[in-house]
């Protein structure tokens, strides 16, 4: 079988040509983001109509995270400044394309934390204004601009939750064990009381999610006497709780509320992919038709204020997202577009869910997708690791996996131990295993490929970003032997300087931090261990490293140190710095940089395709 033809790394990592459709509240107009120039903006026009523009002119970085406001004139959108995070929220007028900088502050985060459409023109936001380690939630009115306090920080909230009255009504609290407490108040200026306790055990699968209508109740993932997190809702006057949704083995993923009685109509399960469960009767008819629409994984993204038009997305493995428009009188659906039309043209790669055992014993699941037309034996393999470390990779559609099996190479995505979704026990197994049986894992995977002949043990990279780049760290310092090369993308090199440069609105967070990765002072000695800038002399293997430069997770000397070391020791490697990005590669210049030197470095060195 012959090779496909290459992909265009443009196709792939470029701008898509549209993306992120959203509907007016009223049902007249939608809007989705497009590039103006190359530069993605807000662009609006009349429902199923022809006259779409933009309504936004960034020159930058691009809009990415946008949304409606309920009194249908504006959209509103967060934007930070060469990706350094403190994110600044602005309101366009739809009509007349007019914008207002509504959080006009230097070196201040903004965190939406919620609106509601029975107050149109107001929403709650979160600012690190007085202490940049802390977000306290303020008021604003979207007519004026005027910015008044609606809840003090304490000094230990990491998140705020706001009940259909729009007060303030709910906080998480970090706990010096690394749990969290969950606040809860009366009204707007009553005391807070602590309402139920998570154990560290229990704090990275659980949390509120909402309250009900009346504000009597709120619905919480909860992995209280249960492994996997659970939809339960639990009674605030009382504390009793009742199980909605529950899966033995997997955690609640997301939910769909009515938009009126804010009862949950639908609740996700990621297991091999996204599964939906509806509670709700009254929709089932609705969700059966919009399955029908696509093969995909599918969501609901938007709803009009009558709740007559759905916007619902889905997510295929080897085909662009595509979007509809849900008709619920007729049930009909109207095909709005295709994020990547372009991938249409190319032949993809199916993602196939594995299993394997670790060595202990555990069972490990990932994702291998196969390149197309190269056969499934001895092929030159990428072990692509997820950032978090508390996340997962998923099924669908994935740029990274997409590249590389186009490209030759069999990619590898494991959701080793500490990885979210499958239940507290595997999350937790991770605790203080940064660079050990986190590691373990990711060698055990390989080992799994080569026996089942699928990889060839001469020619495996280990690639990543975030942690997944101090994973691929790890690997050319721990296990130089399994790989062939390695390539870091703003991966830390120190967990002593990584823990101690954390952003100032992390800092509740460190008592967790010290709990899952290590605390500097008492696990001086591990956190040592585990820091691939303390193994450099073992490494000897090629590496490509890539920072960005205003990242604030993970900050330039985390790369610049390892890189320094490199050359100390005239190991081979590369580095790009990135001047104008934080956290990842935002600006597709940028991107494609990247991938450019990815592609021709992995080429060099593991020997699949390389587009000129």
């Amino acid at each position: 079988m012959p090779l496909p033809p290459l992909i265009p790394r443009e196709v792939l990592f470029g701008n898509p040509e549209r993306a992120s459709p959203q509907i007016s509240p009223d049902g007249s107009m939608m809007t989705y983001l497009a590039p103006v120039d190359g530069v993605l903006n807000v662009w609006a026009g009349s429902t199923g109509g022809g006259d779409y523009r933009p309504i936004t002119h960034d020159r930058d970085r691009g809009i990415r995270t946008y949304f409606w406001g309920h009194d249908g004139g504006h959209v509103l959108y967060l934007q930070d400044a060469g990706g350094d995070e403190n994110w600044r929220l602005y309101a366009v007028d739809v009509t007349s394309g007019a914008t207002r900088e509504l959080t006009p502050f230097e070196n201040v985060q903004v965190q939406v934390v919620g609106h509601d459409k029975h107050f149109p023109h107001e929403i709650l936001i979160g600012m690190n204004r007085d202490d940049p380690r802390l977000h306290d939630v303020y008021h604003v009115d979207l007519r004026s601009g005027v910015l008044t306090i609606a809840a003090k920080n304490p000094g230990n909230v990491i998140g705020w939750l706001m009940d259909h009255a729009l007060q303030v009504r709910a906080a998480m609290a970090a706990r010096p064990d690394g749990g969290f407490d969950l606040l809860v108040r009366e009204r707007a200026q009553s005391d807070w009381r602590d309402l139920i306790s998570w154990s560290a055990d229990d704090s990275l699968n659980s949390a509120p999610l909402g309250f009900s209508a009346d504000g009597k109740s709120l619905y919480l993932e909860d992995s209280r006497e249960a492994n996997s997190a659970r939809l339960v809702q639990l009674e605030i006057a009382t504390g009793k709780t009742q199980v909605i949704a529950a899966d033995p083995e997997y955690d609640v993923d997301a939910i769909m509320e009515h938009p009126d009685t804010h009862e949950i109509q639908m609740v996700a399960f990621i297991r091999e992919r996204r599964e939906w469960t509806v509670l709700d009767p009254s929709i089932r008819a609705d969700v059966d038709a919009v399955r029908k629409l696509h093969q995909g994984d599918f969501a609901i993204y938007d709803r009009t204020h009558a709740d007559d038009v759905w916007l619902a997305g889905f997510d295929l493995d080897t085909g662009p997202a595509a979007y509809y428009a849900f008709d619920r009188p007729t049930r009909a659906g109207r095909f709005l577009f295709f994020n990547r039309p372009a991938l249409s043209g190319y032949t993809l790669a199916p993602m196939e869910p594995i299993r394997f055992a670790a060595r202990d014993g555990l069972t490990v699941h990932g994702y291998a997708t196969f390149p197309p037309g190269a056969g499934r034996r001895s092929l030159p393999t990428v072990l692509n690791v997820h950032g978090g470390p508390w996340a997962r990779d998923m099924w669908g559609y994935d740029p990274e996996a997409q590249w590389l099996a186009n490209r030759g190479y069999l990619c590898l995505q494991v959701n080793y131990r500490g990885s979210t979704g499958y239940g507290k026990r595997f999350l937790n197994a991770g605790d203080r295993e940064w660079g050990g049986k986190m590691h373990d894992d990711l060698v055990d995977a390989v080992r799994w490929a080569t026996a089942q002949r699928f990889a060839d043990p001469a020619r495996v990279a280990i690639y990543g970003g975030s942690y997944g780049g101090y994973a691929a760290l790890v690997g050319a310092a721990f296990t130089p032997e399994l790989f062939r090369c390695a390539v870091d993308i703003v991966g830390p090199s120190n967990l002593l300087t990584f823990i101690d440069t954390i952003p100032p609105y992390w800092s509740a967070y460190l008592s967790m931090m010290h709990r899952r990765v290590g605390h500097p002072e008492k696990d001086r000695e591990l956190l040592l261990s585990r820091s691939p800038l303390n193994a450099v002399e073992r490494i000897r293997i090629p590496l490509l490293i890539a920072q960005g430069a205003n990242d604030p997770r993970v900050k330039q000397s985390e790369s610049e140190q390892i890189v320094a070391a490199l050359k100390a020791k005239r190991i081979d490697h590369e580095y790009l710095l990135f001047p104008d990005e934080g956290h990842g590669f935002a600006k597709p210049e940028n991107r494609l940089t990247f991938y450019r030197a990815a592609e021709r470095f992995l080429a060099r060195h593991l020997g699949g395709r390389n587009e000129e």
